[in-house]
Order: structure tokens, then sequence, then C-alpha cells
């Protein structure tokens, strides 16, 4: 892995290269290829403040991180404590693909109507058991005027397919028919 450092307002030490090489050499196990992999890392010191930022890129990984204390070691190890972490947040990501498991926002309990897995995700507030009925689509249609739903499921008596009738924003209807 090539490791570049740059350094503004400062001339650092030989132990200070060193550290921070070695600690960004833990980096090499998330990554498959360490001789195409490249790390630049910006020092920088203003007045009290030791800052750096950090740009990691390898494989098909590409990750930023900066961080700033009064003390350069210190800023060493978050930055590399905040990359660590988006290095194994994209491993266990990659592994979760790898084996086929379904995001967790994607899942939801089917006992528990109203509780979503994820949080940020809209909640299932009522379910319906509705039996369908065989009726052809304009009686779906005269149905759906009487309603003040948006929308019939049916059974088409034509194709003997389950059918959805919607009203459109324009007042059209639509008909969603589902090729199994």
């Amino acid at each position: 892995m090539e490791i570049q450092f740059n350094f503004k307002n400062f001339e650092p030490s030989e132990h200070l290269k060193k550290y921070a090489e070695n600690r960004f050499r833990k980096l090499e196990k998330y990554i498959k290829r360490i001789d195409s992999a490249y790390l630049q890392v910006n020092m920088e010191v203003d007045k009290y403040r030791q800052k750096i930022d950090v740009v990691f890129n390898a494989d098909d990984i590409h990750i930023s991180a900066q961080e700033e204390s009064q003390d350069m070691y210190a800023s060493i190890d978050k930055v590399l404590d905040k990359m660590d972490a988006q290095l194994r947040k994209m491993k266990d990501k990659e592994k979760d693909r790898r084996k086929g498991k379904l995001n967790k926002s994607q899942t939801f309990k089917s006992e528990s109507i109203g509780e979503s897995v994820s949080e940020g995700y809209p909640n299932i507030v009522m379910s319906d058991n509705y039996i369908p009925k065989p009726i052809s689509i304009e009686d779906a249609a005269i149905e759906l005027q009487r309603s003040d739903n948006n929308f019939v499921v049916f059974i088409n008596s034509d194709t003997k397919r389950v059918n959805v009738l919607y009203k459109k924003k324009n007042g059209d209807f639509g008909l969603i028919d589902p090729q199994i």
C-alpha cells in the first residue's frame, strides 16, 4: 500500500511519520490487492488545532475521513477509528450481499402490524384481509366510482387473474393486470 504524507505549517518528526505509517498499515486487512491501494494523509497545524484529512482508495473502495484535536497523535488515532468503522461496515454489507440476506429495512414482521423493523420507513398501520370476487373490468369501474377508495382489487372474469383498478389524478382509471 502506498502512503503519501503532506504536511502544512509544521515540520514532522520521524517518530510522527513512523507512528502514522504503522497505524495506517492496519487498514491493509480490509483490502484484497495491497499493491493497488493508495492512502493520502494530509496533516495541518493551525495554532492549537492539529488537523488530519485522509483519503483511501483501494479495489472498489473510496473513503475519506477527517479529525482534529490538540494533539496530532490523538488526531491520527481518531481518524483511524473512523476509517476502520467505515471499512468494517462496507465489509459487513458485502458479506450480507454475498450471502443473499435481505436488507433489514425490507423485512417486516407480519404478526405485528404497525411496527417496521427499521426506523425511518413507513409503518404498516392497517391490514385488511380481502377476498376478491370475479367481475368484469366494467363492473369494477362502476364499483370504484361508487366507493370512496382509490382502488379496487378483483378477479378479472375474462382472464381469471387478480387485477387492480385504480383512480388516477386526472380522473381516469388505471388497470394493473399482472402476468404470472
